[in-house]
């Protein structure tokens, strides 16, 4: 039953990836967000597809900024982002961890510093540098602390979810199995929801951008929202002078409190 639960979680999975890939050229959205959604789609299949439709896919012409304006919608972008990034170096970290035989703390170590390593100096830093005037050590600066926050509640709801699942499915250790590509796609999925909630205190205090809305400099008025829309340049530590609530140094240790928590329901749970 397993085995055909998963060869039908590889083939929706395939099927959705091709209509985003496809379907998302046409999207009005900053090309690192297109990637990010075509990368989110391929850890988590149907969902991913689901998520790009309802919040990024332009209903109409013209609306894509009005579309994306939306807090929720800004919170998805910026979570997806967290999620497409990271994604790759948690997944790297969990082939080398099968390689080398790493498992346990040592192998959520590894997972946790390359997933972050990508997703900040790559993902984050690099592919937006843009917004940070151009330079990239003002782009690694002005993104640590979010991408910090958002990659410890990722593995907050990872690890507990690929650990639990890796106990009960033997093969999940194999990389040439398609048992790990479906247990890590099942704890992206769950990280993501976790993650969820701290990308909304994130946008909604600038410490994070959302979906964006980039057009070709033809569209004229369409385009009047310059390269996106709903949110600053680049994200700061205040929100017009407002320091956000709560502070940025308590949601910080609220983020690694989650992350132990995390690993320690992971190891209760697989000695159960």
């Amino acid at each position: 039953m397993l085995d055909g639960a998963m060869l039908l979680w590889f083939v929706l999975t395939a099927a959705a990836l091709l209509f985003v890939a496809v379907d998302i050229r046409a999207t009005p959205e900053s090309p690192v967000l297109k990637w990010g959604f075509v990368l989110l789609t391929a850890y988590t299949g149907v969902v991913g597809a689901f998520l790009y439709v309802l919040g990024c896919r332009e209903p109409l012409p013209g609306l894509h900024e009005r579309y994306v304006a939306a807090r929720w919608r800004q919170t998805l972008g910026s979570t997806m982002h967290c999620v497409a990034g990271d994604g790759v170096g948690i997944i790297a970290g969990a082939v080398l961890s099968s390689v080398f035989g790493f498992a346990g703390l040592a192998e959520v170590i590894v997972e946790y510093v390359l997933g972050f390593a990508f997703g900040w100096t790559i993902f984050q830093a690099l592919f937006m540098r843009d917004m940070a005037g151009g330079s990239y050590l003002r782009a690694l600066r002005s993104t640590f602390v979010s991408e910090l926050l958002s990659m410890n509640l990722l593995m907050a709801g990872m690890v507990p979810t690929v650990m639990t699942l890796k106990a009960h499915i033997p093969a999940a250790a194999d990389p040439t199995t398609p048992s790990i590509w479906f247990v890590m796609s099942m704890g992206l999925l769950v990280g993501f929801i976790v993650a969820y909630p701290m990308n909304w205190w994130l946008v909604a205090h600038h410490l994070k951008h959302g979906m964006m809305t980039v057009r070709p400099a033809a569209a004229g008025a369409h385009g009047a929202h310059g390269a996106h829309a709903g949110m600053d340049a680049a994200p700061t530590m205040t929100m017009g002078g407002k320091a956000p609530w709560p502070p940025v140094p308590v949601m910080t240790l609220l983020s690694f409190l989650a992350l132990a928590a995390g690993v320690a329901i992971a190891f209760v749970l697989r000695s159960a």
